[in-house]
């Protein structure tokens, strides 16, 4: 009977092993039943736009996201969207739940949806002095990442580092990191994935994705209309032209330039971020504000969490058309309190 019972056990854990090449669950989001491939293919373009914005690989935020929600199927992924294993601290004012780790009953952040967990993870470790030092590496240069994280404190597993690179290598989520411009430290300046070896159809775009032997093996569709902050978008493509996409979304003329605040005669860039209906007047719950980087604009703030320009300004008590200063906090849904 006990051998019996030492057998289903084992194959119980080797179908757990099989079914996510993950290691030790942190955190979580999806059905009980997603696979690596499964967890890859829903969040990989939250991962590159994530890279796109603030320099941080892909593959890291997806290795990350796999090994720290068990491939969506932690408890905390699953009820809080809390993919990244992040806990409240001082600073958080928006959900919570509570779920034991180190200790019992802790306080964990949590998301109204999976887009803004991936979002806060980003700026958790641009905003976090400690991880500053990453953002000297490049985007392309996974294992530095790793090697930080680990160093950083970010996860107390002695193995956190080289499980990450073996996430990475056993999935070729390197691939994804192609989608930043190597060698160049800034960010793209749009809040956008992008798309490489396009194939078309007549319905929908889909990405290939390589084997380890550089063979063309996986096809996943990618959707066109997103959303942000409760208001859809779309992420401009090569070959989209202001005609094109006012005839497939069935846009007048003035609607474009008027709900992305630009002007009416505003040229097309790939990977732009266009809004398809108008921005909102604050930031969706648990954005309070933003930590600002060099390079930040308020505009790009205001695309970035689907805010009308003005009101942001506003809210902030700045003069139209002035720019935040590196560090700066930009409150995104309620005026910045009197100093």
């Amino acid at each position: 009977m006990q051998s019996r019972l030492f057998l289903i056990l084992q194959l119980a854990l080797l179908s757990c092993l099989f079914s996510c090449k993950a290691y030790k669950p942190l955190v979580s989001t999806s059905t009980p039943d997603q696979s690596v491939q499964d967890y890859i293919n829903s969040y990989k373009d939250l991962a590159i736009n994530e890279m796109n914005r603030t320099g941080i690989p892909a593959s890291i935020t997806l290795a990350q996201g796999i090994i720290e929600s068990d491939c969506g199927r932690s408890r905390l992924a699953r009820e809080a969207n809390n993919h990244f294993g992040i806990k409240c601290h001082d600073d958080w004012t928006g959900p919570t739940i509570r779920h034991n780790d180190n200790r019992r009953n802790e306080c964990f952040r949590k998301y109204s949806n999976p887009e803004y967990s991936f979002d806060d993870h980003s700026d958790f470790l641009k905003s976090a002095s400690r991880y500053s030092f990453l953002f000297n590496f490049n985007s392309t240069d996974y294992k530095s990442w790793a090697h930080g994280l680990k160093k950083a404190g970010y996860a107390t597993n002695p193995d956190y580092a080289n499980m990450l690179i073996r996430t990475i290598e056993g999935n070729n989520l390197w691939y994804f990191d192609r989608g930043y411009n190597a060698g160049n430290q800034q960010p793209q300046k749009y809040f956008v994935a992008k798309e490489s070896l396009k194939i078309q159809s007549a319905d929908s775009t889909k990405e290939a994705l390589p084997t380890s032997n550089g063979n063309i093996a996986v096809l996943a569709r990618v959707p066109r209309i997103i959303e942000n902050n409760r208001v859809k978008y779309i992420i401009v493509k090569d070959g989209d032209t202001r005609e094109k996409l006012e005839n497939e979304f069935q846009l007048l003329k003035w609607e474009l330039p008027k709900y992305n605040e630009l002007k009416n005669d505003f040229l097309l860039v790939p990977g732009q971020m266009l809004y398809l209906q108008p921005k909102r007047e604050r930031a969706e719950p648990g954005k309070e504000y933003y930590i600002s980087s060099d390079g930040d604009t308020m505009y790009l703030i205001s695309q970035r969490y689907g805010i009308k320009i003005k009101r942001l300004y506003e809210m902030n008590r700045m003069e139209d058309g002035t720019e935040p200063e590196a560090g700066k906090k930009i409150w995104l849904r309620s005026i910045k309190p009197v100093d």
